[in-house]
């Protein structure tokens, strides 16, 4: 069994990186309204909007009259010219005015230089082989390599650098058969969340002519004998619909190797319970097979447990539900170890009988006041990872709970990998921290020791950069943590300095440390970029979790809020100089407290968001949200939901900040829709002279498998956008 990476970063998390080209504008397009001045530019480079038709559109909510007048943007571009047309104008005015940006180029340079260096993926180990991906720098999608043993030679296996002219076709999950001579992978196209598997004999290279299509949100699990594949899949969608239809009914299927999609073999579904999804585990002994389901992102799920002895797959209730988590971590012959929140909001280690299930769990390592963040079975061992502090802590402990050691990290930041199987003692994991890109380890659950596997170069000196964290009171008084990073010498002469603020608050989901290049290239310059984990998030378990969603949103966004105002009255921030920025449900965040505070903020990047708050149960993933948002069909929640939403709450008649709304064509997570009509009705609105921009990335989806020139060419955006605003003044050389 391959181990989940013990800290799960945003998309979302978690949360780098030609020019993309415009669509035109058509000829005899209607005329451009709504002069803006361009934060203090000539009368000349004044911006003017592309006129969106309005739609007559009330719907009547449980009383209340809802306007919907930008509802034909939701209709997807490829198929309605109106929705085509109106975009290519957007983009193409969005392109001049950020070309126009001073500092755009430089800043593009510097991101450039930043990521011009190797970087590994974790090693998964297979029949001898160490499987891993190795960019060499700016190369678009990441190449797949293999060694015969640790020391041997790489070799390359799968480059999706080659599979498209434009990069964006790539490499998304592959995992190993057990005796290492087949590879299974999965090709994304255009950063969409669909998959096509196929198969490569590891041997020869060679890609065999198997082939699933619709397949999403899947984990591939090997069976024992390295014959074929457990995989999830939907129904294809119909004709026009596959980046827009509701992801229901997911059912659980097995590919023999050498068959057609068509004789694979279904093994569970649920379509008396159409909204439930379901996740194959295979554990390392290649014995039991564990179906996870589960309705929505909450981790709540339902566990089937099937043994693997070559005849037929008869899978029989483990645990019902769906009501707690429960994740499956390894196995010792018919035990099976989970990590789980049954009467453990901190969660805890306990095991299952796989034969007898209503015998019940057995505990194994109690709760404690850190959260339990993950876990895997290792050799005879369990790694466990802590979450202390929106840090990674991992100890080594025995199969019984006792603990063994501490697993040495190098510092202040996040662990993630820690696979193995059962017997082998071996484990490799990624580190990385807040001025450090991530280092590749492997670690001797034996024998104790740790070496590096893989570590870059650094183009800066992580020591020019300061680490600095703080609490500061929520609008309840609650205490937020919150990290500040700006270089040192502006710490030490305590100097304002112009100002990111990110923030994601939801789906259980932490801000723990990590790198990105693009951030670098910001904080080279003098900026600070700061980071507030709030409510909402996993950061201190269940109940920090619950603190933030459902009718606790409002928590979420006054935390926020009291973040930008700490960063000014504590002088970190000038007046005038602070942006905010937030990806998916971020992007929701962006765009609630822009709303409720535009006085606060002098730029805001919103990026993928969720800004319909009564329609995104309607699309693909949509309906997963529900728990963390609620449901717009239901009158208790209806309220809550329309008094944030984004696209319904736009102020006329106040000064909103700058505004750079970003979203990709492909983006079927949360589909780009939101993004249209919010920014429409931020352009049809009296807000202020400060633009508010759109712009829409070709041929890319809500983040993963996006090129590095497309990753680079966004943030270089964004960055000069929220320069400009802030008053950052970008230098050719940083100093």
């Amino acid at each position: 069994m391959r181990a989940a990476a013990l800290i799960l970063l945003p998309l979302l998390l978690a949360a780098m990186l030609a020019p993309l080209p415009a669509l035109a504008a058509p000829e005899g397009a209607a005329p451009e309204a709504a002069a803006i001045d361009a934060g203090g530019r000539t009368a000349s480079d004044a911006l003017r909007y592309p006129i969106a038709k309005r739609l007559d559109l009330i719907e009547d909510h449980f009383g209340v009259k809802v306007a919907d007048p930008y509802r034909w943007l939701e209709n997807d571009l490829r198929a309605d010219p109106a929705v085509r047309d109106w975009v290519g104008q957007e983009n193409a005015l969005t392109r001049r005015y950020l070309d126009d940006l001073p500092g755009r180029e430089a800043l593009k340079g510097r991101m450039q230089a930043l990521l011009s260096h190797g970087r590994f993926t974790v090693p998964r180990k297979a029949g001898g082989r160490y499987f891993y991906g190795y960019n060499k720098g700016l190369e678009n999608q990441t190449p797949l390599y293999v060694r015969e043993g640790l020391t041997g030679a790489q070799r390359l296996l799968l480059d999706p650098n080659d599979w498209t002219k434009d990069g964006a076709s790539a490499l998304a999950e592959w995992t190993p058969a057990p005796d290492g001579r087949t590879l299974a992978f999965a090709v994304q196209e255009a950063g969409s969340d669909w998959r096509t598997l196929k198969l490569l004999d590891v041997d020869t290279g060679k890609v065999l002519d198997d082939r699933v299509d619709w397949v999403k949100f899947s984990q591939i699990a090997w069976d024992g004998l390295a014959e074929g594949f457990f995989y999830s899949r939907f129904a294809a969608p119909q004709e026009g619909q596959a980046f827009r239809s509701a992801s229901q009914d997911q059912q659980l299927y097995y590919h023999r190797i050498g068959t057609a999609q068509a004789q694979d073999q279904l093994i569970y579904a649920t379509p008396d319970r159409p909204a439930l999804s379901h996740q194959a585990q295979v554990t390392g002994d290649g014995r039991w097979l564990v179906i996870s389901s589960f309705q929505g992102i909450d981790p709540r799920r339902e566990l089937h447990v099937a043994e693997l002895t070559g005849g037929p797959i008869k899978p029989r209730l483990l645990v019902n539900g769906p009501a707690q988590d429960w994740r499956l971590i390894g196995s010792k012959g018919t035990t099976l170890f989970f990590l789980t929140d049954d009467r453990a909001p901190h969660m805890r280690v306990v095991t299952l009988d796989a034969t007898r299930p209503r015998r019940g769990p057995r505990e194994v390592v109690p709760e404690r006041p850190e959260t339990l963040a993950g876990g895997s079975l290792v050799g005879n061992r369990m790694i466990l990872a802590y979450m202390s502090d929106a840090q990674t802590v991992a100890e080594l402990v025995e199969l019984d709970g006792r603990k063994v050691t501490d697993v040495p990290l190098p510092g202040f930041g996040t662990a993630a990998g820690f696979g193995g199987r059962e017997g082998d003692p071996e484990t490799f994991f990624s580190f990385s921290g807040f001025v450090t890109p991530s280092s590749i380890y492997r670690f001797d659950t034996a024998s104790l020791q740790s070496q590096i596997f893989a570590q870059p170069d650094l183009p800066f000196d992580p020591t020019d950069f300061g680490i600095e964290q703080r609490l500061y009171p929520s609008k309840d008084g609650t205490l937020i943590p919150m990290t500040i990073l700006r270089k040192k010498a502006l710490a030490d002469r305590a100097i304002a300095a112009p100002t990111i603020l990110y923030g994601y608050g939801g789906f259980n989901i932490s801000l723990t440390p990590g790198y990105s290049a693009t951030r670098m290239a910001w904080l080279e310059q003098g900026g600070a970029y700061a980071i507030a984990n709030l409510r909402g998030g996993g950061e201190y378990g269940k109940a920090w979790h619950d603190a933030g969603r459902g009718a606790n949103k409002q928590n979420v966004f006054d935390d926020f809020i009291a973040a930008a105002q700490y960063l000014k009255a504590n002088g970190f921030t000038p007046p005038g100089g602070l942006a905010i920025e937030g990806r998916s449900n971020g992007g929701l965040l962006v765009g609630a407290v822009v709303n409720q505070r535009p006085d606060l903020f002098a730029a805001a990047l919103p990026a993928v968001g969720v800004m319909d708050m009564l329609r995104f149960d309607r699309f693909t993933a949509g309906r997963y949200w529900i728990d963390d948002y609620g449901s717009p069909d239901k009158a208790a929640d209806f309220p809550l939901l329309y008094g944030y939403s984004p696209y319904h709450n736009i102020l006329g008649g106040k000064d909103y900040p700058a505004i750079l709304v970003t979203t990709a064509d492909t983006d079927d997570r949360v589909v780009p829709a939101h993004s249209f009509k919010y920014a429409a009705a931020l352009q049809a609105a009296d807000l202020g002279a400060r633009p508010r921009l759109l712009r829409v990335e070709n041929r890319a989806g809500h983040g993963s498998g996006k090129p590095v020139d497309k990753l680079i060419d966004e943030y270089a955006d964004s960055y000069s956008f929220a320069a400009y605003f802030t008053g950052l003044k970008i230098k050719a050389k940083p100093e």
